[in-house]
């Protein structure tokens, strides 16, 4: 176990059951899904579909996910608040949350019922708008509700007041989602562990809109301060809210955790260079 995990499983501990989520696509698996049902036969693990009613009630040690990121992220979401980890064989394009490549399904499967599982908590977000409430374990996004149409969005940290930036957009990522939209906007890397959030403008009309990283108990606020253009308000990409002019939404970390499974050798740094190219 390594200084940013703490698991649910006692360590070196068999698993019996686990559920399976599969990714949107059965296509995409090709023989994935046989080869873990013969990996699962042959360890004495019991399989169970993410709608059963035995996974509902948290009686399965851990889910594991074939598919990408995105069904990575479905996962975590299904699974907040249960206690159970999630691990992921990666049948996606990048793959980041998910500790096995597909050509190692079944070594690596094996190694995760055999007791070799890690487990990391990672920080979510609370987002709060118009009196509801939602969690987003990747990133919260709040931008221009119009395609091609700038606004203007007033923010402030911890109560005090940042002023007002003409942009494309907010967002504001979880350690796990701060090598996702934030990422590919210049927004800084968080290492697992980390609990903060990081807050990077998209596409600002401001030399003085640079990224911040704001740890727990600095909440973001942020108001549309457009006339005429309403801001679309986005947790892990689904649109939930829009914000009209003089409208507020507030971000902060939240008391939820995600629980992701990984193996020892599958650390952020490793995962980091293979997704992404770096040398």
């Amino acid at each position: 176990m390594n200084s940013n995990a703490g698991s649910t499983m006692p360590s070196g501990s068999r698993v019996k059951r686990a559920a399976v989520v599969l990714h949107g696509r059965p296509d995409a698996l090709g023989t994935g899904l046989a080869q873990l049902e013969a990996v699962a036969a042959r360890e004495g693990v019991e399989l169970l579909v993410a709608g059963d009613e035995a996974v509902s009630s948290g009686e399965v040690e851990l889910a594991i996910v074939l598919g990408g990121d995105g069904t990575m992220l479905r996962a975590l979401h299904r699974f907040l608040g249960t206690g159970i980890p999630v691990i992921g064989v990666n049948f996606g394009r990048v793959g980041f949350l998910s500790a096995i490549p597909k050509g190692d399904l079944e070594v690596g499967v094996e190694r995760v019922f055999r007791g070799e599982l890690e487990v990391v908590e990672l920080a979510t977000l609370e987002v709060e708008i118009g009196g509801e409430r939602f969690v987003a374990v990747n990133d919260a996004v709040v931008t221009s509700g119009e395609l091609g149409r700038m606004v203007e969005i007033e923010w402030s940290v911890g109560g005090e007041d940042f002023g007002r930036v003409p942009c494309d957009g907010l967002i504001c990522a979880t350690p796990s989602g701060s090598t996702a939209y934030n990422l590919s906007n210049g927004g800084p890397v968080l290492m697992w562990g980390l609990d903060a959030m990081a807050l990077t403008f998209v596409a600002p009309h401001d030399l003085r809109a640079r990224p911040f990283v704001l740890p727990r108990g600095h909440d973001l606020v942020v108001w549309n301060r457009t006339a005429a253009v309403d801001c679309a308000v986005l947790v892990d990409g689904h649109r939930i809210a829009d914000c009209g002019p003089g409208g507020q939404v507030s971000i902060g970390l939240g008391a939820e955790r995600s629980l992701l499974g990984t193996l020892p050798d599958a650390t952020f740094v490793r995962r980091y260079r293979q997704s992404f190219g770096s040398s």
